[in-house]
C-alpha cells in the first residue's frame, strides 16, 4: 500500500526527513526501491532493484510505453533471488501468474521518463467507468489533502449508464460534520486537483474503514459491498 503523498509531506516537515519507498509482495523481496544512492522522487517506488528485471505490460504481454499504466512484471530468466517458487496446491493462480517467461503481480503502475517506478494499484482496484481507467490511490490522494479528510478509500459502484463510477469513503477528521456542502466540496477539490473526469461522482461518509491486521485499507470489502447494494436493487 503506498503512501499518501500527504503523509510523506508532513512527514518530512516533522523530522526533516525524508521517506523513502519501495515495492515488494508476500511472493516477493523488496523488488522496486528508492536506494540512498537515488534521487529522491516523493510518492516513487523508485526503480527495479540488482538483480529483478521488471517490465511493465498490457494486457497481452507487450512492453508499454513512458507514463502509461502497465501490469508489473518480473522477468523470470534469470530468476531473480528472493521469488517465490510458486502457489501451493492452485494451479490456476500460478497459470494466472506466470506467463511468457514473466511473473505477474498483480499490480499496476507506470514508469517515468527517468525511469521510476509510480503505483497505481491492484488490478481488481482500478476502475473503468465511461471508457476511463481511473486509479483509486490518485483520488485517494487528492482527497487526503483536503484539511476535513483523516482517511479515504475509493473503489467502483455499479451504475447504469457509466459501468461504474467513482466513489469515494471518507472517514472525516474531528470537528468536521457530513454535509451536502461538504460532498460538493471535496468533489470539486479533487477535480480541481486531479482530472474532470476522476472526481468521486458519490461520497459515503463513514466512522472507519476496513483494514488487513498490518493496516492496509481492504477496498474489496467496500467493492464487494456496492456490488450487492447494487444486485439487491439499493
Amino acid at each position: 500500500e503506498p503512501l499518501n503523498p500527504e503523509v510523506i509531506r508532513v512527514w518530512q516537515e516533522g523530522t526533516g526527513q525524508p521517506i523513502y519507498e519501495g515495492y515488494g509482495q508476500t511472493e516477493t523481496v523488496c523488488c522496486i526501491a528508492t536506494l540512498p544512492c537515488m534521487a529522491h522522487k516523493p510518492g516513487s517506488m523508485g526503480k527495479p532493484v540488482p538483480g529483478w528485471h521488471i517490465e511493465l505490460h498490457d494486457d497481452d504481454g507487450n512492453p508499454v510505453g513512458v507514463g502509461e499504466e502497465g501490469r508489473i512484471a518480473v522477468k523470470l530468466d534469470p530468476r531473480p533471488v528472493g521469488l517465490f517458487m510458486e502457489y501451493l496446491d492452485n494451479p490456476e493462480a500460478n497459470r494466472e501468474s506466470f506467463q511468457n517467461g514473466f511473473y505477474y503481480t498483480g499490480d499496476k503502475a507506470r514508469m517515468d521518463e527517468d525511469g521510476y517506478f509510480w503505483f497505481i494499484g491492484r488490478n481488481d482496484d482500478v476502475i473503468k467507468s465511461s471508457g476511463y481507467r481511473i486509479g483509486p490511490f490518485e483520488v485517494e490522494s487528492a482527497l487526503m489533502e483536503h484539511p476535513a479528510v483523516q482517511e479515504s478509500a475509493v473503489v467502483g459502484s455499479p451504475d447504469l449508464i457509466r459501468g461504474m463510477i467513482v466513489k469515494a469513503f471518507v472517514v472525516l477528521k474531528p470537528g468536521y460534520q457530513p454535509s451536502e456542502s461538504l460532498v460538493k466540496e471535496l468533489q470539486a477539490y479533487v477535480r480541481n486537483t486531479t482530472a474532470p473526469y476522476k472526481y468521486p461522482r458519490a461520497i459515503e461518509f463513514v466512522p472507519e474503514l476496513p483494514k488487513t491486521i498490518s493496516g492496509k485499507i481492504q477496498r474489496n470489502i467496500l467493492r464487494d459491498r456496492e456490488l450487492r447494494k447494487h444486485a439487491n436493487g439499493n
